[in-house]
């Protein structure tokens, strides 16, 4: 059920889920999850009931409405079992599809925070299409990373929405939906990107965290 990179022993898990259209182990999940297990986190990725499908041979099936994941995001925390701290978390629609599920998840202490990558904060040329009216009370520490022209909401279109004071953003130069810059024009390869995501999420992971039981 699960792809796991990283050490065994680490001090934080974090568990990923794909975005809409590619799979766990596709080339962009897979240098994130490597990216975040070198930085010393232990890392599971699994996939959703409509790409499993997929991949055992019904291609048309197409991904559901993200709310419709809420209850295969919690089992799959449930099948997990992680020890120690856990954050969730995803690329694209898996991030959206955990931040539905992280505020009852962290009331009850079971995981440390939400780790969204390319979050969508809305569909491709439709700004005023927000999908963060969620986020605006979200009590779950949270670590989105942005690509400043990430399709999905750019740096400027992000500045229009209002976000739990517990959100914060990395925004990085010249990034599309899954991160990745234009050497030749900013400066930055995906490799370096990459790294920077990991080092920020080892950052923000070790910040002490209260969960609610215990205020």
């Amino acid at each position: 059920m699960f792809l796991f990179d990283g050490p065994d022993q680490a001090a934080v898990t974090i568990l990923l889920a794909h975005g809409a259209g590619a799979p766990m182990d596709s080339p962009s999940m897979t240098a994130t999850a490597k990216a975040l297990a070198g930085a010393g986190f232990r890392v599971a990725r699994f996939e959703f009931d409509y790409m499993a499908a997929r991949r055992a041979g019904d291609g048309r099936m197409p991904p559901p409405r993200a709310e419709k994941l809420n209850p295969q995001y919690i089992a799959a925390v449930d099948a997990l079992g992680a020890k120690g701290a856990l954050v969730i978390g995803g690329k694209s629609m898996g991030g959206r599809v955990a931040s539905m599920v992280a505020d009852a998840l962290f009331q009850k202490g079971r995981i440390r925070g939400l780790l969204c990558l390319g979050y969508p904060f809305h569909p491709p040329g439709k700004p005023e299409q927000s999908r963060t009216g969620h986020l605006a009370d979200l009590k779950t520490p949270t670590l989105i990373v942005q690509g400043t022209r990430d399709e999905f909401g750019s740096r400027e279109d992000v500045s229009t929405y209002r976000l739990s004071p517990l959100i914060d953003v990395l925004w990085l130069e010249d990034g599309d939906h899954d991160l990745k810059p234009r050497k030749r024009i900013s400066g930055f390869s995906t490799a370096d990107h990459l790294r920077t995501m990991a080092e920020a999420a080892i950052a923000w992971a070790e910040r002490p965290t209260r969960h609610p039981a215990t205020r």
